[in-house]
């Protein structure tokens, strides 16, 4: 079980105390309620953007790298990320370093100045970001199968926009941006570590009194309309070709996103999945080959990804859709059952070990689901879990009309190409 104290500040703020024994380290967390689906498609990418100027000077700290070295002489891990439904920022430090630690976050968050030439600086850094991911198809082909899914509406765009976008985002975009997403009602400050709860609320409401109080607006609703399997291929020159194969699922509040982990889990969420054994083991064709769950507040999907030689694409795909159309089929056996629940199990453990970790367990579920469940709670919804719900939920997403692929590497984007996947899924 998780110990932790919540209180809900004046201004609306929602802040956690999580101490834990035994540790020296403590990690500050605070989460925006704001990330890439909240954007409009002029400004997509503007989320990430301000993620990076937040650290470029503030009225505190007005040099440029003067957080960063601040951060770095406590020998602090720190950091920011952006996702499409949220944005983040940590310093996990030692203890005796935690008021600086939070007079430096709260210090970016408040005090920011957005200096034109740091903006310029950043715009660069990031378009080199862009031209990055560009260059690991590995990690670009998750992107790729999300726009596949859910085409051009916000969840579908990336979250780092587009080099047409960053390189006219101005000044006054990103600063009326901060001014209409970053609320006090929007955001939770969780601390989790060697602390002493009685007085972390007293320390971050005094560090967090200059927030703006309020909430910012909805994002629009996604859409998933589907006739028929959608397949996109993107030649590039690469020493692999890399896919993402997807089956339209459910979003964090659908009771059988349980299943469908399970499930996931079992096709490939460890080196005893059938896509490792089958692909990797068996096969030899791939180095990385894995399943995921992933869900939003009102959309999701199962996952699959594999790293294969360009000529293997066809029979690798062949042996997936076999695969999943065994399962829709038969089943799976209580022994793979209960095999992955004790893989969650595990790693449910082993995961909430450390700070950084607890943090970011509390401020997600507060975020999204206004509550905190124990792991004991989630554990209890994995154990449910039978044979008959995976099933169920099989036969639900391995659908023609569910079934999304994104490739990308030495492959002939023909409409032969994508006719031949296209009637593989349609068997489904």
């Amino acid at each position: 079980m998780i110990h932790f104290e919540k209180k809900v500040l004046n201004n609306g703020l929602r802040v956690f105390a999580a101490p834990m024994k035994n540790t020296e380290a403590v990690t500050l967390l605070v989460l925006v309620g704001v990330g890439s689906r909240h954007e409009t498609k002029k400004i997509n990418g503007i989320s990430h953007f301000l993620e990076h100027l937040f650290f470029k000077g503030t009225k505190n700290r007005p040099k440029a790298g003067e957080v960063f070295k601040e951060l770095d002489r406590m020998g602090a891990s720190y950091n920011a990320f952006t996702s499409k439904e949220n944005t983040g920022f940590w310093v996990k430090s030692s203890v005796g370093d935690f008021d600086e630690s939070l007079d430096i976050v709260s210090d970016i968050l408040q005090e920011s100045i957005f200096k034109e030439e740091e903006i310029e600086k950043e715009r660069g850094v990031i378009l080199q970001e862009i031209s990055m991911y560009e260059d690991e198809p590995r990690k670009k082909v998750l992107d790729v199968i999300e726009n596949v899914i859910y085409g051009d509406q916000p969840v579908g765009w990336d979250i780092i926009g587009t080099k047409e976008n960053v390189r006219v985002i101005r000044r006054a975009d990103i600063i009326d941006f901060k001014l209409k997403n970053y609320f006090s009602k929007n955001i939770v400050v969780v601390v989790a570590g060697g602390i002493d709860e009685k007085i972390i609320f007293q320390k971050v409401e005094k560090a967090f009194d200059r927030l703006d109080n309020g909430k910012n607006k909805s994002y629009k609703k996604t859409l998933v309309f589907q006739k028929a399997p959608n397949v996109k291929i993107l030649r590039k020159d690469s020493d692999q070709t890399h896919f993402a194969i997807a089956a339209s699922g459910y979003s964090m509040f659908d009771e059988r996103r349980y299943a469908l982990n399970i499930l996931s889990v079992i096709l490939g969420g460890n080196m005893s999945s059938r896509l490792f054994v089958e692909i990797r083991e068996k096969l030899g064709l791939a180095y990385y080959v894995y399943a995921f769950g992933d869900q939003y507040a009102d959309c999701g999907y199962l996952g699959m990804a594999a790293g294969i030689p360009h000529e293997k694409l066809k029979k690798v795909i062949g042996k997936i859709t076999d695969m999943i159309g065994g399962i829709k089929k038969n089943g799976i056996s209580k022994k793979d059952l209960d095999f992955a629940k004790g893989f969650l199990r595990g790693q449910m453990a082993l995961r909430l070990e450390s700070t950084d970790e607890i943090a970011s367990f509390i401020a997600g579920q507060e975020l999204f689901y206004k509550k905190i469940m124990q792991p004991e709670e989630i554990i209890k919804k994995i154990e449910k879990v039978s044979k008959d719900d995976i099933l169920e939920v099989a036969r639900d997403i391995f659908r023609s009309n569910k079934i999304n692929m994104a490739v990308i590497g030495n492959q002939e984007d023909t409409a032969e190409s994508a006719a031949f996947y296209k009637k593989l899924f349609s068997n489904l």
